[in-house]
């Protein structure tokens, strides 16, 4: 059952300015504290998702990651067959092909 944060409105009571209620997702947002019956309002919670991917894995979903070697220079982490594995400033043909990558 997911868990849901909640602010009081007014003044906080002994479950303190936020707290957390399990709550099933189907019932509605709870308008006043269980504890003392002031008005409250559901926050907007961080959430854990994980964003870390491997090389490999952005290279397979059609991405393509550089990372800052120099002033100017980046180093395609990524790169496909044909493509340049550094990227130079004022020099297009170290650019990825992305034509590779991106389709209609």
């Amino acid at each position: 059952m997911p868990v849901y944060e909640y602010e009081h409105t007014k003044q906080a009571c002994s479950l303190g300015t936020t707290f957390e209620v399990r709550q099933s997702i189907h019932d509605a947002p709870l308008t006043c504290c269980p504890e003392c019956g002031q008005p409250i309002r559901k926050l907007i919670s961080h959430t854990n998702i994980s964003t870390t991917r491997s090389n490999a894995e952005l290279k397979d979903l059609g991405f393509t990651k550089l990372v800052k070697r120099d002033d100017g220079v980046y180093e395609n982490v990524t790169a496909r067959d044909g493509d340049s594995r550094y990227v130079v400033r004022d020099k297009p043909e170290t650019l990825p092909n992305l034509s590779k990558t991106i389709g209609d």
